[in-house]
């Protein structure tokens, strides 16, 4: 089974934002190296947590630094642009990193609805035009001429587009469009994603380029050496989503701060089910986690997305997971 990487470049509490990004670069170039298939990044704006909010440029300069790794968006949040220009974008990265481009594309604000006008201020209603936009994205990329209009550079390969999200909507127009479909199940640890993956290979129209349903699922985990290693540093990301569920957003906090507070009873009513959910432990328990979760919906590969704030605790759970799925193997 194939192992990728989602990147959020999440800032940490004590350090700067510009350091997450920069964390990023590094991290690509330590995935490519153990064995990683795919490195995406991700897109969100006015945030104090998740700081990335230009992937067509962090992938850039990846592409930079590493040489097999496939480079992608996770996602491009399409309403926000014009569909040429992204086109033309991807084409640029496709020049750069020739047969390693995935342009996943999503029509979620990646945002607040102010912070969304801003970045377009025709924004409102625009994500009625998505899969429009899709479309335009499928042939411009493709280097076919479109509307009378040429994408440029042309070359002899040309980006994969990806459809993501965390619903039946965007399950139902990766279906209908034949494109590969990415659900992010960390977002909310699993609820809704068996609906959304059956939905998806039923309704499945066979593509040229992808004749057969190509589905995956982007889920949060965090290998350590031992189980009370990862549940320790696990601690910053649960504090982090019981402060988003009362609107306080902030940089990652330190296990070591969040620990001396423990969460309250009501608080447990968040972090207990995550608990139960999720994917930490050790290196071979969560191995063996993954395994099941890919074996019950018949998958091929997972993107995994893993947040601590120690920088070295996160290269070091994607260590254990390469040496637990061989990934160097295949490369």
């Amino acid at each position: 089974m194939k192992l990728s990487v989602l990147d959020q470049s999440v800032s940490l509490a004590g350090s700067t934002e510009d350091a997450a990004i920069r964390d990023t670069l590094d991290l690509a170039v330590t995935c490519e190296r153990l064995g990683y298939h795919r490195f995406w990044l991700s897109e969100h704006h006015s945030l104090p947590t998740i700081v990335g909010s230009a992937p067509e440029i962090l992938m850039a300069a990846v592409a930079a630094r590493t040489s097999r790794i496939r480079i992608g968006s996770a996602g491009v949040m399409l309403p926000h642009y014009a569909s040429l220009k992204v086109a033309e974008q991807f084409r640029v990265l496709e020049a750069l990193a020739p047969g390693r481009i995935d342009l996943g594309v999503g029509r979620a604000p990646g945002g607040d609805m102010r912070t969304a006008q801003a970045l377009n201020p025709h924004t409102f209603g625009t994500a009625d035009h998505f899969p429009g936009q899709v479309q335009d994205l499928i042939a411009w990329t493709g280097g076919r001429r479109h509307k009378g209009i040429d994408a440029h550079p042309r070359g002899e390969f040309s980006p994969e587009v990806w459809v993501l999200g965390s619903s039946d909507y965007g399950a139902q127009l990766a279906a209908h469009m034949g494109l590969p479909y990415a659900f992010a199940y960390f977002f909310s640890d699993g609820q809704g994603a068996r609906q959304a993956i059956d939905l998806y290979r039923q309704l499945y129209r066979g593509s040229e380029r992808h004749p057969k349903a190509s589905p995956t699922l982007c889920v949060w985990a965090l290998a350590a050496d031992t189980e009370a290693e990862a549940q320790y540093h696990a601690l910053s990301r649960e504090r982090w989503r019981v402060d988003r569920g009362r609107g306080v957003l902030r940089p990652l906090q330190s296990p070591a701060v969040v620990a001396e507070q423990p969460f309250t009873e009501a608080e447990m009513a968040t972090v207990g089910p995550m608990r139960e959910r999720g994917f930490v432990g050790s290196g071979p328990q969560v191995a063996q986690k993954l395994r099941q979760l890919a074996q019950d919906f018949e998958l091929e590969e997972l993107v995994i997305n893993c947040w601590a704030h120690n920088p070295s605790v996160r290269r070091r759970s994607y260590e254990l997971l390469a040496r637990e799925f061989d990934l160097t193997s295949g490369t």
